[in-house]
């Protein structure tokens, strides 16, 4: 993919440096455009070399018969405005064009394009600077808006340039067909925890990284995402609409059944515990005996409720399993009436960061994936839900 990154004169452009480099690593086709004074504070010669790609800061500079800011913008298939300065903004919004940033953009006609803003609290606030913004969402810009904290200048407020983790994920959203456009879609993540007392409990293995990738893939196509998450040590997903924690399995059940009706794809990834203690002890349980039996009773078993209320909903099961992967597929897609259930290898992909998964519907089993990492194994995972649904939207 043909990245072009256009390079304001924020404090920040340090870090735009990074993404560069990323950009770089992913294996997208890179250009870079700055402004004069963004070449004041760091050479365009560290962003060629980081991206390996060319840097362009002249708008006089015709290349081979070629006028760079027409050809740069007809060749680039997403932009990005990385820091977007306050100032860079407003000429933006009103279609100024006198540096080859401005007159770049002015010229590029393609609907991927994304703007960071970086800057003063204060500036941010203000409301004109506000107007400007609102102006570009509505004009079809995406915004990834600037974080809360520290900032150069000494202050405290919003305006800190974001994670780089973050912009290419934007990319990744604009960029990735949207086969679930228009779908609401619940995903479950991660393990789930039963006191025993106020510092102990029971647990598994889960890690949540497969629940939080098929997160940020339904993100990528389009839906609408709610994801509950159990107890991990994972940052919420980028872009994802409504990120819910909870901690036992009875939590899980009320967010997922609170939910559930106005929904139209539910994949339930989460390791839902199957027991819990008959009874939690108040406070901390001292070590008055050499031995301590627990009485365990059931969990609710979330994914068959889910079966037996489903009317409009397509239902997505996981099973992680050590033998028996096709019969145990097929007993649990009948049982609780999914229409597709997803097996991993238990000894394998806990806690891991890759995945191989063999994913069956009604009628058997559709695909066997190979071990990937989990996004794009979620990826997979989705287009075969996809395409048994009736195909891409």
């Amino acid at each position: 993919m043909n990245v072009l990154l256009c390079v304001s004169s924020g404090i920040a452009i340090y870090k735009t440096v990074d993404l560069a480099s990323r950009l770089r690593k992913m294996g997208h086709d890179l250009k870079v455009v700055m402004t004069p004074k963004a070449a004041e504070l760091v050479s365009p010669s560290v962003f060629s070399a980081v991206g390996g790609c060319p840097v362009y800061v002249d708008e006089e500079d015709v290349k081979d018969g070629w006028i760079a800011h027409t050809e740069i913008s007809r060749w680039a298939d997403v932009l990005v405005v990385a820091p977007a300065t306050a100032n860079t903004i407003a000429k933006i919004a009103h279609g100024f064009a006198d540096n080859i940033l401005t007159l770049t953009v002015l010229a590029y006609n393609k609907k991927e394009k994304i703007l960071v803003p970086t800057m003063n609290a204060r500036m941010y606030e203000n409301p004109i600077f506000l107007e400007n913004l609102e102006k570009l969402k509505n004009a079809g810009w995406f915004v990834v808006e600037p974080e809360e904290g520290h900032l150069a200048c000494g202050e405290v407020g919003k305006g800190r340039y974001p994670d780089n983790e973050k912009i290419v994920e934007a990319i990744h959203v604009l960029t990735t067909p949207k086969k679930l456009f228009g779908k609401k879609v619940l995903v479950t993540a991660g393990p789930t925890r039963e006191r025993i007392d106020d510092v102990r409990f029971i647990t598994n293995a889960s890690s949540g990284k497969m629940g939080y990738a098929l997160a940020t893939v339904a993100k990528r196509m389009g839906a609408r995402v709610c994801l509950i998450s159990g107890p991990t040590h994972l940052a919420p997903p980028h872009f994802v609409d409504e990120f819910v924690r909870v901690e036992s399995a009875d939590e899980m059940y009320q967010e997922v059944m609170k939910r559930f009706e106005d929904v139209d794809l539910v994949i339930m990834n989460a390791a839902v515990g199957d027991y819990k203690p008959k009874e939690r002890f108040q406070g901390k349980l001292k070590k008055d005996s050499p031995e301590l039996t627990l009485h365990l009773v059931r969990t609710r078993d979330i994914l068959r409720e889910l079966g037996e209320r489903k009317t409009k909903q397509v239902l997505v099961g996981f099973a992680a399993e050590v033998e028996n992967f096709e019969e145990n597929a097929r007993k649990k897609i009948l049982e609780k009436n999914l229409d597709f259930i997803v097996v991993n290898d238990a000894r394998k992909t806990l806690g891991s960061e890759t995945a191989e998964v063999w994913v069956f519907g009604r009628e058997g089993l559709l695909e066997r994936i190979e071990e990937g990492d989990k996004i794009s194994v979620a990826h997979r995972v989705l287009d075969l839900v996809v395409a048994s649904l009736g195909g891409e939207r």
